[in-house]
């Protein structure tokens, strides 16, 4: 009993003094550091925008530095007479992706961005590092906050858009927050946004491992009505102009949706606290994406928006990889295998070293066998099925029967192996049929599965802690 209480009382002190050091370096408020982010394939720069206020730090303030240190850019405030770092969280953007594209080698793209952390109350140093060909972060861009520069909008935003409560559990600073945007929703279809934003919450807190923490979140909704019903498809000539500017086809990929509109996003979600972001998209094409520490996007009207809703999520939140390599992408990937920074997927299949070894199923053989040939085989030929549809831009629930069917075959294919229940190193992820490895036979990440493999979980838990404790 002692040595419990013992137990209890350094923890009280830890976090003591971590609200110490929160108290002295930082306000209440949450700075929204704006800035541009240009360049091609070959070169980059940033450029500073505007500072803001985004409503109160609905952060932790106590975990203060990311040791997780995942996605492809990293940034840290740092105290500019000591030098130690006060504040820093990884994250990936749509220029991240947009410098890997074709259009990169041929032009410049210019994209607006934005890092957000506690308000300081006096100058601080930002840094922005990038992940290099090694996977490790070299410095990219350093800038001198002054919170009382001329163009820092201290006044904090109220007021501007209609919110509403999903399911709040707790003060922000102690909960994983999350705002729910509306997309080509029309002022008459907010009845319905009212619905599928709880249909979200439903879903994702009852998916493991986010039901088992799901007193840890708080999902706050913003009505932001459109002038018309539906999202911008250029694929299928469908041409619309919504409230946050998403829009399918990004990188020229049908069924990629994203917004380029990064202030208009930022401004309706700063009616609320937050921390991620979900778009739901009033619209039944199947589509939607997820980057890490930016939003998600999920069509809500269609068969598989509950996996839209989770898979994408999934990206956004945990940085989780896509477990896929039989599917198209928008991305030039690099053929070599070099070892992923993300945690549900590896290039090491050593036994004695990979990264998920202490969860690996005892007697497992490392890699893992399973019916990859019979597997690939069938969904080669359904991906030349799928190019053809869209060639020939059949109905949307013709495209449904289709996913369901794969959805179907898919699964019980990979739940009747030798090891589907085991976790091991499956080969194929990571759109790389050979020397990349998942942890479970199947996963949402993988296919159109329910559930997330145990690599995926363990990496969800790692960011739940990290904003609740």
């Amino acid at each position: 009993m002692r040595r419990l209480l013992f137990i209890i009382a350094l923890i009280t002190v830890g976090v003591n003094i971590a609200n110490g050091q929160y108290n002295k370096y930082f306000t209440d408020a949450t700075m929204r550091f704006d800035y541009f982010h240009t360049g091609n394939a070959d070169e980059e720069h940033f450029a500073f925008d505007a500072m803001l206020n985004d409503g109160v730090w609905a952060g932790s303030k106590t975990v203060m530095i990311d040791e997780l240190r995942l996605g492809k850019f990293f940034f840290e405030i740092s105290d500019p007479k000591s030098g130690n770092i006060l504040y820093s969280r990884g994250f990936s953007s749509i220029y991240g992706e947009w410098e890997t594209t074709p259009d990169a080698k041929k032009e410049w793209g210019v994209f607006h961005e934005s890092v957000r952390f506690p308000w300081p109350k006096q100058p601080v140093v930002l840094t922005i590092h990038k992940r290099n060909a090694e996977h490790k972060f070299d410095k990219v861009w350093s800038y001198t906050v002054n919170p009382t520069h001329y163009r820092a909008f201290r006044q904090e935003v109220k007021d501007h858009y209609n919110t509403f409560p999903v399911v709040v559990n707790g003060k922000p600073e102690k909960q994983v927050d999350i705002v729910v945007l509306g997309e080509g929703y029309a002022k008459k279809d907010m009845p319905k946004f009212r619905k599928d934003a709880k249909r979200f919450a439903e879903v994702l807190l009852g998916t493991e491992p986010f039901a088992k923490y799901k007193d840890k979140f708080s999902i706050r909704a913003v009505e932001t009505p459109s002038p018309q019903s539906g999202v911008n498809h250029p694929h299928q000539d469908i041409h619309t102009r919504s409230a946050l500017s998403v829009t399918y086809g990004a990188f020229d990929s049908q069924r990629y949706a994203l917004g380029y509109d990064n202030k208009k996003i930022r401004d309706a979600a700063a009616a609320v606290p937050y921390e991620f972001t979900a778009i739901l998209m009033n619209d039944s094409i199947y589509g939607g994406g997820g980057i890490y520490n930016l939003y998600i996007t999920a069509a809500v009207n269609n068969a598989f928006q509950e996996y839209l809703f989770v898979h994408e999520f999934g990206h956004h939140f945990a940085d989780l990889a896509d477990e896929y390599y039989t599917s198209a992408t928008a991305y030039e990937m690099n053929t070599e295998s070099k070892e992923p920074w993300e945690l549900n997927v590896t290039a090491n299949p050593d036994p004695e070293t990979i990264k998920w070894k202490d969860i690996v199923t005892p007697g497992t053989p490392i890699p893992t066998p399973w019916k990859k040939k019979k597997y690939d085989k069938h969904s080669i030929e359904v991906q030349k099925k799928r190019v053809e549809m869209r060639k020939a831009k059949v109905p949307e629930k013709v495209m449904e029967k289709f996913f369901i069917e794969k959805r179907e075959w898919d699964t019980e294919l990979l739940s009747n192996m030798k090891y589907s229940n085991n976790v091991g190193a499956f080969e194929g992820a990571q759109y790389k049929a050979k020397g990349m490895y998942r942890s479970a036979a199947n996963c949402i990440m993988f296919t159109r599965h329910d559930q997330f493999c145990p690599a995926c979980q363990r990496a969800i838990k790692l960011i739940i802690d990290q904003y609740t404790e």
